[in-house]
């Protein structure tokens, strides 16, 4: 109930500081209140867009497939056997074409619910491993995470976008404009994405641990999540995702462009250090894992 509340709280910032920066906008214009009700408008589209059309949006991102039981029977087989584990409804399967390891679910529920993967994924790991993974996405699920990870990508997309807009419209803003408005969309520009970053790690850094314990309850392995975790970052380190966004990188099991290498990095990550990831993992199962 709790997270839920944070979670309602975080969008509704996301959706403030959208209104705020069309308000600035507005006010370069002499029109702040037009530009305050675009940005109050824009944020219930994009809100609505979002949960009906979320998991459509993530998909075409990166030009993912949904595959037939018949394209990857195998891929369909190590679903439905997890979705049943887990007690929802078996997720519609998606494959892309990415030398980066990774996976993502998406939808707004779990009847609306896909799970998608990469190629670099398949070729990676073995199925135990595999299953982990899954797991991980299935816990998204069933823990109703995967609508909230789409929203906030959505609008920290349209945040970011926006800033960066307001920033070319300084040129074309009004000489009667006082410098306040000016120097407050200077800022809004600048600080606008670091807002929408922050909102992010907010909502994705627990969630991610919460999701490899549920994961690691649904598969029955912890030390199956924790070594496809391990492969996983030097894969995608080795194999960093270049058509990934930054407003979405947190949808994906593992940072897509690579673990970061430095505390200060890891602190603007949009994952948990994947080595407390596995820590906890192999707390659950009793042992470490060796290396």
């Amino acid at each position: 109930m709790l997270e839920n509340l944070k979670t309602v709280i975080l969008l509704g910032f996301m959706s403030a500081i959208l209104i705020i920066i069309f308000g600035f906008i507005g006010s370069l214009f002499n029109i702040r209140g037009l530009g305050i009700m675009i940005g109050l408008l824009l944020a219930i589209v994009m809100n609505f867009v979002s949960y009906f059309y979320s998991d459509k949006i993530a998909l075409s991102s990166y030009n993912a497939k949904i595959v037939s039981e018949q394209e990857s029977p195998n891929l369909h087989r190590i679903v439905g056997d997890l979705a049943n584990q887990a007690g929802i409804t078996k997720p519609r399967v998606a494959i892309i074409q990415s030398n980066d390891p990774n996976a993502f679910a998406t939808g707004r529920n779990q009847n609306h619910a896909v799970v998608a993967v990469t190629t670099g994924i398949l070729q990676l790991l073995n199925e135990e491993e595999l299953r982990g993974v899954i797991s991980h996405e299935m816990g998204h699920i069933r823990n109703k995470d995967i609508l909230i990870s789409s929203v906030a990508a959505t609008i920290a997309g349209m945040i970011v976008a926006i800033a960066n807009f307001s920033r070319y419209a300084l040129i074309f803003a009004n000489n009667d404009n006082g410098m306040m408005d000016i120097v407050g969309s200077i800022l809004l520009a600048i600080l606008g994405p670091v807002a929408a970053t922050v909102i992010q790690l907010a909502i994705s850094r627990s969630r991610e641990f919460k999701a490899d314990a549920t994961g690691a309850e649904i598969c029955g392995n912890p030390l199956a999540l924790a070594s496809a975790l391990r492969k996983l970052e030097f894969g995608t380190t080795k194999y960093p995702m270049k058509e990934a966004k930054s407003t979405d990188a947190h949808m994906f099991i593992i940072n897509p462009f690579g673990n970061a290498s430095s505390k200060l990095k890891n602190l603007f990550s949009t994952h948990p250090e994947t080595s407390e990831r596995i820590r906890r993992l192999e707390e659950m199962a009793g042992k470490p894992l060796s290396n």
